[in-house]
């Protein structure tokens, strides 16, 4: 059985495009606002909607490399972490979108092909620098993924009343 598994894929759709309990969703929030304004900081001190999304996509991509290696290749002080605006701009955010949504596919893909026992399996993290239960992860990709949920919510309201 796996009852676990297919919570967190559900969580993890929810959060994107379902009907959360918080209300929004990744796909509400980026729909209302205008692909000009991507890349766009409404204060010095905030990140743009780009750059989180693009963080959220490097996050996403080596929890992949996590669950296909059992160990990742990044930490929180690498460069690709927080790409600036003049990098992600000449990428694109279609391209940015694009490699974001196609993350979550793959994360999910392979969510599909294990059990609930492979959550209590261990990989090496890079950036906490130890062994801990896949779990951990996927309860932490969750947890991001909400966190920036909720920034995104405070940018574009600060971007919608600024432009």
């Amino acid at each position: 059985m796996n009852a676990i598994i297919n919570h967190l894929i559900e969580e993890l759709e929810n959060i994107q495009h379902g009907s959360p309990w918080v209300g929004s969703t990744y796909q509400r929030k980026l729909k209302s606002i205008d692909s000009d304004l991507v890349f766009k900081r409404p204060m010095d001190d905030m990140h743009s909607i780009a750059e989180i999304i693009s963080h959220l996509t490097l996050w996403r991509k080596e929890a992949i490399l996590k669950i296909k290696t059992g160990k990742g290749s990044k930490t929180d002080d690498c460069e690709e972490n927080w790409l600036p605006n003049t990098i992600l701009e000449r990428q694109g955010w279609a391209s940015i979108k694009e490699a974001y949504d196609h993350s979550l596919s793959e994360l999910i893909a392979l969510l599909h092909q294990e059990n609930d026992s492979f959550l209590t399996k261990e990989y090496y993290d890079t950036d906490f620098k130890g062994t801990y239960p896949y779990r951990f992860l996927l309860n932490g990709m969750l947890q991001h993924d909400l966190y920036h949920l909720g920034q995104l919510g405070l940018i574009i309201k600060y971007l919608k009343k600024s432009y």
